[in-house]
């Protein structure tokens, strides 16, 4: 039970994480390895990570962009077992709200779609008095159960997370109520390639 508990934590927080873990290390463990392309993005593989023998994740970025510094990643994460999608979809909305007390720039919708669960949301990292927004970040997260090829089941999160530092912020921020619907409806309608666990 405790390993299960400690997964699906992992599955759940995901948000202004280090990323660049294993650099170099790229290997495609869920049979997707794309590229996928959404709004004419290109999402090339560029890190993977098998934390736990449950939990997988795989991140893409297009050929400009760097993991450590990135400006649109897509990213896939798996979690083995008997979790519902839509469970894992409210703990992160929880965890969302407790962010939200401390940092008012937080600010999520979610949506439910054929089972299926979206979260659109807002988050940031701020200077330490509070005064100024270092980096924010548009995710839009769709959590979906799926049942592979030999039988495995899960939930797969997929996602697309968008950043902004320094200077940018502010632009991004007024792009962003012109964008918004754009990213969220792409995400809903994207055809998730089929998982298959290596």
């Amino acid at each position: 039970m405790k390993r299960i508990t400690y997964c699906v934590i992992l599955f759940i927080i995901t948000t202004m994480q280090a990323f660049g873990q294993n650099k170099g290390m790229v290997k495609d463990q869920l049979s997707i390895p794309g590229p996928i392309v959404i709004l004419k993005y290109v999402y090339t593989l560029a890190w993977t990570s098998h934390p736990s023998p449950a939990y997988y994740k795989q991140e893409y970025i297009s050929a400009s962009d760097k993991i450590e510094k990135y400006k649109k990643m897509c990213l896939v994460d798996v979690l083995l077992g008997d979790a519902k999608a839509a469970d894992l979809a409210k703990a992160k909305m929880d965890e969302l709200k407790q962010l939200k007390q401390i940092n008012p720039i937080v600010n999520f919708e979610a949506f439910q779609k054929n089972g299926e669960v979206i979260i659109d949301f807002l988050i940031s990292d701020n200077s330490a008095d509070g005064s100024k927004v270092n980096i924010i970040e548009r995710n839009v997260y769709r959590y979906r159960n799926f049942t592979d090829k030999n039988g495995k089941k899960g939930v797969m999160l997929f996602g697309i997370s968008e950043r902004a530092y320094g200077n940018d912020v502010t632009a991004f921020l007024a792009n962003l109520k012109k964008t918004k619907a754009e990213l969220t409806n792409a995400v809903a309608s994207f055809a998730i390639p089929d998982v298959s666990i290596k």
